[in-house]
């Protein structure tokens, strides 16, 4: 990979981590997932190798659809509730939805079917990458609306995982 493209994905990657963590408002924080998702493809394809480009696909597929559904999440509870922070989460199926969609990013149990074949098929740091950065932004969503979710659905999610 050019030297170029690998620091213009790199830095990709600490811009997104940095606009999710760093956001109050619910599309700040999907853009900044956004950017983390396109940023990290071009590293889990760059061995130009069928498997590589399966991972990155698989990747995309279900960061996409986890992404959709954040985005959906947040979009309800606004119409519910008249409020784009991300602290006012309050709307059940907003709540519910959200937990999804994180459960979907972060790969956590009944969702994480996608995370070993997509390890697999990347190169050693790019899975440490996926292992450690990419869960920051999803992580500190979690942590912003923990207070609004389901207590015992995380817990069930945590301890199965």
């Amino acid at each position: 990979m050019n030297p170029h493209a690998k620091l213009i994905s790199i830095m990709s990657l600490l811009l997104g981590t940095t606009i999710t963590i760093s956001s109050n408002h619910w599309m700040m924080a999907w853009t900044g997932l956004e950017i983390n998702t396109l940023a990290i493809l071009p590293l889990i394809s760059k061995p130009h190798h069928p498997r590589a480009i399966e991972a990155a696909v698989k990747y995309f597929l279900v960061q996409a659809a986890a992404s959709a559904l954040v985005l959906f999440s947040s979009m309800s509870n606004a119409w519910a509730t008249g409020q784009w922070d991300i602290t006012q989460l309050s709307h059940p199926m907003s709540c519910l939805l959200l937990t999804v969609a994180i459960a979907m990013k972060l790969g956590l149990v009944p969702f994480h079917f996608w995370y070993p074949e997509v390890l697999q098929g990347s190169s050693l740091t790019t899975a440490l990458l996926l292992s450690t950065v990419m869960k920051f932004p999803p992580i500190t969503i979690l942590f912003l609306t923990s207070h609004s979710l389901n207590p015992t659905l995380l817990t069930s999610l945590a301890i199965a995982s």
